[in-house]
């Protein structure tokens, strides 16, 4: 009985602990799902994941935590928990994050993009008040202290930007119009030979830059402006034209009309500079000025001006007609169709024209006084008068040519007179130098000859001597060979004693080294009979040497008979 039951209750804990660990993975299994299915958020590119912390489900349950006040993110602790409930200001990034719906809430939001020709202008909506006078923020994004618009503009890129704290406003190109000018703001293209003005719209404590119109100017380039902070006048730098010209009638063919004079005739008596001469004739005038703006000036034209064509329309027009009706009018008709008075004119009116454009800070490369219309009724007599004059000058000039031509043509035939008379000289120069010439010359031929011969004659008679010298040298030599010889001869035979001796000695030095002598002895009468075996038996001993000595040479034999 006892073992029954000891078996049935092993069979119960068995049970209760299998039954344990079906409940334990089915729990497992079921939390996998539920944070796969009900807590996953995935987050794609481009996107960021804004998080509001809800606390528990229950506000009885433990863990209850404060709400964090409005305008401010929830607290965390160092490992990035939350310690309140409120939106937190770290937002995560793309990619699969797992939250609990209980306790959390998530917004997904898109990522602020400001593309090229385009800029960021950025307003806090959480932190202090500005104080009094201020509105504009400085600091970065996520580096703010105060609420309201920040300083700083955002050029073209990607920003992470919680829209809790922050409201991105994207602007490209703003132009504001007013009495002519144009302010730039946002994103702002200054073009090449232009620069750009900037008209600070409040103090910069960062830079110390104070509001109002800045002395130094932006060159040419991509500028990201704050609307709420700078605007920018983007001014023309460099020289322009302007001309005050007068109207001139023309024909149906477009040709300009002539007077008596050639001079072109004045269709509009009010158009370009008129102004009365001091004896009361009108005149009219033309006038161009070269004049610009530098990029120095820049600023102070904005600021005087406006822009420039207020400079052109206030400045430079007024001045030209102002400046040459006083000139002009202190002189008269006549004086301003003169050469020296009128140039005098031109050079005091330019000059003027200058200081006056210096003093409004403008630049003037020239002031030229292009055409002066003078009255017919005065410019016709002075011109008929000239004409005079001219035609005077003319003909004087005319005979002074017909005289200086008669003069040339008498110096050419005194020139060719003269040349004649110097090639006949010459030619009488050239015939006495070379007949002088030849005489030398011959004469000269003549006594080389002569000392040709003489030297001849005495090489001949060198020649002579020489060849008796050589001669008798020759036979004195041989001479002198012939007695040493006999001379030798002499001593040899007194050193041998006697001739015969010598004659032995003589041919003995002249046998070969190896020859063979053999005494053979006969008696008398019988020589020749004995001298045949002697050949025999000599000539046998001959052979029998040669066959045992292939290089053997041939021997002579020697015979020495004894009687």
């Amino acid at each position: 009985m006892n073992d029954d039951i000891n078996t049935i209750s092993k069979r119960i804990s068995r049970a209760k602990i299998a039954l344990g660990i079906m409940v334990l993975l089915f729990l497992v299994c079921g939390w996998f799902v539920v944070d796969w299915t009900y807590n996953r958020h995935y987050v794609s590119e481009g996107n960021s994941l804004l998080l509001r912390y809800k606390g528990p489900p229950l506000p009885f349950l433990p863990g209850s935590l404060p709400t964090a006040e409005s305008g401010r993110f929830a607290k965390v602790d160092d490992s990035g928990a939350p310690v309140e409930v409120g939106i937190l200001e770290q937002m995560v990034g793309p990619g699969r994050h797992f939250y609990c719906p209980l306790w959390w809430e998530v917004i997904e939001v898109p990522d602020i993009i400001v593309k090229p020709g385009e800029v960021g202008v950025v307003t806090s909506k959480m932190g202090k008040a500005l104080p009094t006078k201020e509105f504009l923020v400085d600091g970065d994004l996520d580096a703010t202290e105060f609420k309201g618009i920040l300083r700083k503009v955002f050029g073209p890129g990607r920003y992470r930007v919680n829209p809790y704290a922050y409201e991105f406003e994207i602007i490209k190109t703003e132009i504001l119009s007013s009495n002519g000018q144009k302010k730039h703001s946002g994103w702002v293209d200054i073009p090449t030979g232009y620069v750009g003005v900037v008209t600070n719209l409040s103090d910069n404590p960062l830079t110390g830059a104070k509001s109002g119109i800045q002395r130094d100017v932006l060159p040419a380039g991509l500028y990201p402006i704050n609307p709420k902070e700078q605007q920018i006048d983007i001014v023309e730098v460099g020289y322009r034209e302007k001309s005050i010209t007068v109207n001139l009638q023309k024909d149906r063919a477009g040709e300009l009309v002539l007077d008596k004079s050639g001079e072109p005739m004045i269709a509009d008596d009010d158009s370009g500079i008129t102004f009365p001469s001091n004896d009361g004739f009108t005149i009219h005038m033309d006038f161009t000025a070269i004049w610009g703006i530098m990029p120095n000036q820049a600023a102070n034209v904005i600021e005087k001006f406006g822009n420039v064509d207020a400079v052109e329309l206030k400045v430079v027009a007024p001045q030209i007609e102002s400046i040459c009706r006083n000139q002009g009018s202190k002189l008269g008709a006549v004086d301003l169709l003169i050469g020296d008075s009128r140039l005098e004119f031109q050079t005091k009116t330019s000059l003027e024209f200058q200081r006056v454009l210096e003093e409004k800070d403008v630049t003037m490369l020239h002031g030229l006084v292009r055409h002066i219309y003078i009255p017919q009724e005065v410019r016709l007599p002075i011109q008929e008068s000239n004409i005079a004059d001219e035609k005077k000058l003319t003909r004087e000039q005319e005979q002074l040519t017909t005289k200086t031509q008669a003069t040339l043509r008498q110096e050419k035939e005194r020139v060719n007179l003269e040349g004649a008379r110097i090639k006949v000289e010459t030619e009488k120069i050239l015939a006495k130098m070379l007949a002088e010439g030849d005489k030398e010359a011959a004469e000269t031929g003549g006594e080389t000859q002569k000392q040709a011969a003489a030297i001849d004659k005495d090489v001949a008679e060198l020649e002579a001597q020489a060849t008796i010298l050589l001669g008798e040298a020759r036979a004195t030599a041989q001479q002198m060979m012939e007695e040493a010889k006999a001379e030798k001869l002499k001593l040899a035979v007194a050193a041998f004693g006697s001739g015969e001796a010598y004659n032995y000695w003589v041919f003995a030095s002249g046998l070969p080294d190896d020859i063979e002598l053999n005494t053979l002895y006969a008696g008398e009468g019988t020589f020749w009979t004995d001298l045949k075996g002697f050949t025999e038996t000599l000539l046998g001993r001959q052979v029998q040497d040669a066959q045992k000595n292939d290089s053997a040479k041939s021997r002579i034999p020697g015979v020495i008979v004894q009687p």
